[in-house]
């Protein structure tokens, strides 16, 4: 069977960076107040919450176009960290009403961000000759 590991890479940046742009556009329509509050809660400066537009707004879009893949897959994989850190960690060893990890999605949507960083975005990207594609 011929493979076509490129293609692969792209299926997976765009539900990736689809369904994530997702809750960034969310957070634009009606803003990231708790986000603040939770940042607050924890002693962290109240600005460092607008990260969430650099990390479900302008990452997913870099990673769908296939610029500077790499490091917008860093930018994500430390939103969803931050996610898990602000308002999931109660989850951490939590089970869901289906049987599943509490915490499996946001899990699953770091760990691609951490794959990105290391495989670029591939062939089909707006940009594949620079070292942070």
């Amino acid at each position: 069977m011929n493979r076509n590991i490129d293609l692969g890479i792209f299926i997976s940046r765009v539900a990736i960076g689809f369904t994530m742009l997702v809750y960034g556009v969310n957070k634009l329509v009606h803003g990231i107040g708790f986000i603040t509050g939770m940042m607050r809660d924890l002693g962290l400066p109240s600005f460092l919450s607008y990260g969430v537009y650099l990390g479900e707004i302008v990452a997913p879009i870099l990673i769908i176009i296939g610029f500077r893949t790499r490091v917008a897959g860093l930018v994500f994989a430390l939103n969803c960290l931050t996610a898990i850190v602000l308002a999931q960690r109660d989850n951490l060893f939590r089970i869901n009403d289906f049987g599943g990890w509490a915490l499996e999605l946001l899990v699953i949507y770091m760990l691609m961000g951490v794959c990105y960083w290391f495989t670029g975005a591939g062939k089909y990207a707006v940009s594949t000759s620079n070292k942070w594609d």
